[in-house]
């Protein structure tokens, strides 16, 4: 395990430090990048899955954040400067109201939502926030397939809520593993000032 400390250091600093890092490797090798904000979360993320390396992160509390970077071997240099790119999210809202997608086979519906909230973390634009309710309240409870994602999320400034009254119903509350819980006024609110809304 290979940690690099960035705590403190402005974009594009972060970057650099870890690309060093990840061409100075000889073989097989896991790092660990502590950085301080969700920006730096979303560029280290960026060049580092460029680079060919399989990355997730996490938010460790408000002013520290965890990224997790596997790779083979070393990764070879690039000829472009670390670029600060801007922040990824937008206004868009995430809706997801159940554990499964889609109506027919329940087994294929969890295989399409775990496959859908993976493939929101591969958008270039990340949502601004996403509403989790009545069965999707799960999704963020502990023993989901999804947290792995959800926490990478969170680390990149997407702001996960679920509702507690959901928790409530099926005994998550204390089993809540990543986000934050909300109720129906701040649901709706959310909702109606979305400049989008994705549904699963």
């Amino acid at each position: 395990m290979i940690t690099v400390n960035a705590m403190g250091d402005n974009c594009p600093i972060p970057v650099i430090k870890t690309k060093k890092a990840m061409q100075a490797l000889t073989g097989p090798e896991t790092i660990e990048v502590l950085v301080d904000n969700e920006i730096a979360v979303q560029n280290v993320t960026k060049m580092a899955s460029s680079a060919g390396g399989q990355v997730s992160s996490e938010k460790l509390n408000d002013a520290e954040f965890k990224i997790t970077i596997q790779m083979e071997g070393a990764a070879e240099a690039a000829d472009e400067e670390a670029v600060c790119a801007p922040d990824a999210r937008d206004n868009t809202v995430v809706v997801v109201s159940s554990d499964r997608m889609g109506i027919g086979n329940d087994e294929l519906g969890k295989v399409l939502i775990k496959g859908f909230i993976f493939a929101v973390t591969q958008l270039d634009t990340l949502p601004k926030t996403m509403l989790f309710y009545n069965g999707g309240a799960t999704l963020t409870a502990e023993g989901s397939d999804s947290l792995e994602d959800l926490k990478s999320l969170e680390a990149q400034g997407v702001e996960i809520m679920t509702c507690g009254t959901c928790l409530d119903y099926y005994g998550l509350k204390e089993k809540l593993a990543v986000g934050s819980v909300t109720n129906m006024y701040s649901i709706v609110e959310t909702m109606a000032k979305a400049g989008k809304i994705i549904r699963p």
